[in-house]
């Protein structure tokens, strides 16, 4: 079975063409919610002539309703021949969902704590490096139980080149040093390594509410941002850059 995997988040689209569990191909592409149906169409389309292959199936989960209403209508109009699934309300992931709403927790939140459920044993963390950084929590009973979302790397970046007066968007790479000798590196080390006590810090809270030893909890890096920041953690114990991509497949069997 070839599943055309796609992950609609704030600021970038991942799609993945998944055989069989294996990421055959993959790409990033940029989400505009002025695309319409046939643009994205046209877009799709040019990157599958690249692969070309018998399309099983098409699973879907998004962060942007406008985005999801044009992806709707194209799957209806381009893609009416292939059996599609749209991670909703409604879909069944075959994870419990333990929070006080459970319809307000992002799709893609839930995807990545269903592949993390089915993939290891025992409790994980999830903490995606996306528009936002989001940590998503997975018992050892594969109940997702809650989490937390804090501004991601760019986010953070593009504010206080706003409100910083002195202060300028910079590439984002690891500086020399914590302690920067320049604006440049200091902006640098304040995102680089401030978000990795970050990650630090609400991992080993959460491992302790959970009232397990850090042995005891997978914590998995997952989202483009993640390569930035890993090595400065202690927290993580694998990556998974696919890890979104793959849940939809779960998704997908269980709803096709």
């Amino acid at each position: 079975m070839t599943l055309l995997a796609v992950d609609i988040g704030n600021s970038h689209t991942v799609l993945g063409l998944v055989v069989e569990g294996e990421i055959e191909a993959h790409w990033r592409v940029a989400t505009d919610e002025r695309r319409t149906s046939d643009e994205w169409a046209l877009l799709v389309r040019g990157l599958l002539a690249e692969y070309p292959c018998d399309l099983s199936g098409i699973a879907v989960c998004s962060t942007v309703p406008a985005v999801l209403h044009e992806w709707r209508e194209m799957l209806e109009r381009r893609f009416a021949d292939v059996c599609s699934v749209v991670v909703e309300p409604g879909i069944r992931t075959g994870i419990p969902v333990l929070t006080d709403n459970p319809r307000e927790v992002g799709a893609d939140r839930i995807i990545n704590a269903l592949a993390a459920a089915k993939g290891y044993a025992g409790a994980s963390i999830v903490v995606d490096f996306g528009t936002a950084i989001t940590f998503d929590v997975v018992t050892a009973q594969g109940q997702y139980v809650g989490g937390a979302i804090a501004p991601g790397i760019e986010i953070s970046l593009e504010a206080l080149g706003r409100r910083g007066a002195q202060l300028r968007k910079v590439e984002l790479l690891r500086p020399r040093s914590v302690i920067a000798k320049n604006t440049v590196e200091a902006l640098q080390s304040g995102l680089v390594f401030g978000v990795a006590a970050q990650v630090d810090g609400l991992v080993a809270r959460m491992i302790a509410e959970l009232g397990l030893a850090k042995e005891e909890v997978n914590v998995i890096a997952t989202g483009h941002l993640a390569p930035l920041v890993m090595a400065e953690c202690a927290s993580f114990t694998v990556h998974e850059p696919w890890l979104t991509l793959r849940g939809l497949e779960l998704v997908f069997a269980r709803n096709s």
